[in-house]
């Protein structure tokens, strides 16, 4: 019997403790899960799927939202530039996504690649995307975009670089990246973009002036 003790109390030495903290923390974690998982659920049940969800920009994923106009705006661009039965990839801007969807109804296919999983919510059109991992995205989508749009999380070389290799990787067309002023020389060296006069703007406005750069005469389109 004391050897049994003993050796029961050596087992629960070694099993690993989790400080207040962490132990919380994985609480949060699971019960986001958890809620995600709820939505997604009562949506496909309710066929919500196209409702607009917008959660609250999460700051520590650089997460900063268009303004009422900038969605319209760009909305109204993509509409007109895509042709029937086109497929367009919106690549971290995902206040874009529903908008896009109620435009452009059943006459193409809209798919929202987000490193925020809140944004699983939107089932089947929705895929995980880190920019630290540009290629890691499904072989079956390569190429495959008449028109991708881009809003790189960081305005940094490495983010807007890592972020063109997925746009090259994705893309058979146009193009739309809207990123800071101060990347103009290297938008131009990677994806050979040019600044449109368009201007898009934030909710939260940011302190970095913000362009828009595009292959095609975007600003003719929006006019």
């Amino acid at each position: 019997m004391v050897a049994t003790s003993f050796c029961a109390m050596e087992a629960d030495e070694d099993v690993p403790t989790l400080s207040a903290e962490t132990f919380a923390a994985l609480q949060e974690f699971y019960a986001e899960q958890s809620k995600r998982q709820e939505i997604l659920v009562k949506l496909e049940a309710d066929k919500k799927l196209t409702e607009n969800i917008l959660f609250d920009e999460n700051w520590q994923l650089s997460q900063f939202w268009y303004d009422e106009k900038t969605v319209h705006s760009l909305v109204k661009v993509i509409d007109k530039v895509l042709d029937d039965r086109g497929k367009v990839a919106l690549i971290s801007c995902p206040t874009l996504f529903v908008p896009l969807k109620r435009q452009i109804g059943d006459r193409g296919t809209v798919t929202l690649l987000e490193y925020d999983r809140r944004f699983e919510v939107h089932g089947p059109d929705y895929i995980f995307y880190d920019y630290n991992n540009p290629k890691e995205v499904p072989p079956d989508v390569h190429h495959s975009y008449d028109l991708v749009v881009a809003d790189p999380p960081f305005l940094s070389e490495e983010c807007i670089t890592k972020t063109s290799e997925t746009i090259k990787l994705l893309s058979k067309d146009k193009i739309i990246l809207c990123t800071g002023t101060i990347m103009k020389d290297i938008v131009k060296e990677l994806l050979d973009l040019k600044l449109c006069e368009f201007q898009p703007k934030h909710r939260n406005n940011l302190a970095n002036e913000f362009s828009c750069y595009a292959n095609f005469d975007l600003d003719s389109v929006l006019s």
